[in-house]
């Protein structure tokens, strides 16, 4: 088993006034060459947009991009069409293939809006850009101490997909649950971040906001040391 531990308090950082955000890979003006993608996995931002604020339009292309709101609602808008608000609980996915111009703006004017933009290399280039949203839920008590897959691999006709072989998946555990997660493919890795709470993950202790990666392995064990912690995993192709 290999790992890369990434802790919250060393990832690059930036505070614009209307947007503090802070970048696990290399991001814009934070540049680590250690750190510039974790195999298929080549950007998570943790922003807080302030009321009223946001990323005006601006293009994309060929990425996939799937935004998790954590509080506050977030309004999108494509060129493809797509519109809508998200809040927690609802995963939004963009496949920009051959060419896109979006905007991501706070729903609220005056309350801040806080999310993950994850940006994942696409398997399959210049395809038609395309968007889906939908509705998770994962703070039930029927839901509690599980994973829920809200990303796969695609296309497909039932839930959220992307172009690459990548699975998504959340969860919120109790003090002292345990799951072993194992790996799909041998040549996957798996990224974990801790959304809240604590963690141990392959043997490493994880606060709020630090995650690592694993890969070289069949399985990876995880164990919650908060109540209600809340954690992302992300198995990616760690060849890209």
């Amino acid at each position: 088993m290999k790992t890369t531990l990434i802790k919250a308090s060393t990832r690059g950082h930036a505070n614009h006034g209307w947007l503090n955000t802070y970048h696990t890979f290399s991001f814009a003006d934070y540049y680590d060459p250690m750190r510039v993608n974790f195999g298929a996995l080549r950007v998570i931002n943790d922003d807080t947009v302030t009321g009223g604020e946001g990323f005006g339009t601006h293009p994309h292309n060929n990425m996939e991009i799937v935004s998790i709101p954590l509080n506050g609602s977030l309004e999108h808008k494509d060129s493809t069409g797509g519109h809508g608000v998200i809040k927690p609980g609802d995963i939004q996915v963009m496949s920009a293939g051959t060419g896109v111009r979006h905007s991501e703006m706070n729903g609220h004017q005056e309350d801040p809006v806080s999310f993950f933009q994850i940006w994942v290399f696409t398997a399959k280039k210049d395809v038609e850009p395309r968007y889906q949203q939908a509705s998770f839920d994962f703070f039930s008590e029927e839901n509690k101490n599980k994973l829920i897959e809200i990303v796969g691999p695609g296309p497909r006709n039932n839930g959220l997909w992307i172009y690459q072989d990548a699975w998504f998946n959340t969860g919120i555990f109790d003090k002292g649950k345990s799951i072993d997660y194992k790996i799909k493919k041998k040549e996957h890795g798996l990224y974990a971040m801790v959304i809240e709470g604590e963690f141990t993950v392959a043997g490493q202790k994880l606060d709020r906001r630090d995650g690592i990666g694993v890969w070289d392995t069949d399985s990876v064990e995880i164990t919650s040391n908060s109540t209600d912690g809340r954690i992302l995993l992300i198995e990616v192709p760690m060849e890209v």
